[in-house]
């Protein structure tokens, strides 16, 4: 292994996936959504700076071309898993998920073990079975749609700044939107329901090439897997 940049910038990715659930262990939400959120974001500007700088420095090596890839699907499954829980409601004492965060996310994380199984599977064979151009989108939206997703509680905190000393019926109308603005808070409760259906699309989308990138690495892998006469 080399210490240099392009590989540092990967373990940090690494170690800031973790960093993502943590946050909610040690902090309120939904502050705790701001620092995700945050981190989530930085953490994925360090995927596009370690390749275009190992590609620019002349710094590519073995370790970050195996690392990279366990950074980015740490951070996505970590985050899912962060999301999934937190759409979460409850209904007559069970716990009810949000099928349109539960489904996409199903899939993404079904297609990740799969994949990484096959890989495991295939041994140094793997690495004839290049990453595509749509790979690359499909992690490129799966971390553009949680971002946008963590965004939603971070505009829950500037609406639960609003709400300070308001009586309870006055709240529960404007989140019911009921009630029209009132201190701007219906602006913010409006951003949040936006970043949120913005996110599960982006989210459905994520998913769908998530799947069709997971058929297409099957579909190239299966020379591999025939048995021998």
């Amino acid at each position: 292994m080399r210490w240099n940049i392009p590989n540092i910038l990967t373990i940090i990715r690494l170690f800031a996936a973790p960093g993502v659930a943590i946050m909610f262990l040690y902090f309120p939400r939904p502050l705790a959504d701001w620092y995700a959120m945050t981190l989530f974001i930085l953490a994925s500007v360090t995927d596009f700076l370690d390749g275009y700088l190992a590609r620019k420095w002349h710094q590519e090596s073995n370790f970050g071309a195996m690392l990279d890839p366990i950074a980015d699907k740490a951070m996505v499954v970590i985050a899912l898993l962060v999301i999934t829980g937190l759409s979460a409601g409850t209904s007559q004492f069970r716990t009810v998920m949000d099928p349109y965060i539960l489904l996409p996310a199903i899939i993404i994380l079904f297609r990740e073990v799969f994949v990484s199984g096959l890989r495991e599977f295939l041994g140094d064979k793997s690495s004839e079975l290049k990453v595509t151009k749509l790979a690359k989108w499909k992690t490129t939206v799966q971390m553009i749609a949680i971002s946008v997703l963590f965004a939603k509680g971070v505009l829950e905190h500037y609406a639960g700044a609003l709400t300070y000393g308001m009586d309870q019926a006055i709240f529960e109308g404007i989140m019911a939107g009921e009630i029209e603005d009132v201190n701007h808070l219906a602006r913010y409760v409006n951003g949040m329901n936006i970043s949120w259906s913005a996110g599960v699309i982006l989210l459905w989308i994520a998913a769908i090439l998530t799947f069709i990138t997971g058929v297409d690495y099957f579909r190239k892998s299966l020379p591999f897997l025939k048995d021998t006469k």
